[in-house]
């Protein structure tokens, strides 16, 4: 059975993992191979610690299965004017997509959200993921550069772009709740 529940800074090793196998399989051609390969691992590795340690003013939710950490979903409240929380990392292991662990965690992040809007970006190249949020009610906004990890343009292979991805009403994504437990 696959358990959702607050990540802590004793699982930022195993987020950083898995949050560096998603960008492995998702982010390959907008990401510098190098960056990916070799660097990623660390950065992650610190960028978690950091985070979880200090969770000030972001909430991450944890799905586990069978001991195993296969999803993660990290929001930053207040982090646009206008379009409210920015939900900086949704991700689920491979094996485990298509069986509504996404949706359920998109859900439980929409609802620590309280009277905003819920936003994302994700890569232009990924257009499974844009229709997994397409198919939750997410309307595609505006396109940018995707910058770069860091703030180092060697980690990008060019210029890849990025779509914005908003819900206005976080409530539209807490109803897929009882959707997932039926």
């Amino acid at each position: 059975m696959t358990t959702f529940r607050v990540a802590g800074p004793d699982d930022a090793a195993a987020v950083a993992e898995l949050h560096g196998d998603s960008w492995r399989r998702h982010y390959r051609g907008a990401y510098a191979d190098e960056f990916l390969d070799d660097e990623s691992p660390e950065y992650l590795g610190t960028m978690w610690a950091e985070r979880l340690a200090a969770r000030d003013g972001t909430w991450t939710t944890v799905a586990e299965y069978d001991g195993q950490l296969i999803g993660l979903s990290h929001v930053v409240y207040d982090a646009d004017p206008k379009f409210g929380a920015l939900v900086d990392n949704l991700h689920v292991r491979a094996p485990r997509k298509r069986q509504g662990i996404g949706t359920r965690l998109l859900a439980l992040t929409a609802e620590t959200v309280r009277d905003t809007g819920i936003y994302l970006w994700v890569l232009e190249q990924n257009t499974a993921a844009q229709g997994f949020y397409a198919a939750r009610g997410g309307i595609r906004g505006e396109r940018k550069e995707v910058p770069p990890p860091g703030g180092e343009p060697r980690r990008l292979n060019g210029r890849p772009a990025c779509f914005r991805y908003y819900w206005p009403d976080p409530a539209t994504l807490t109803d897929s709740i009882s959707a997932y437990d039926a």
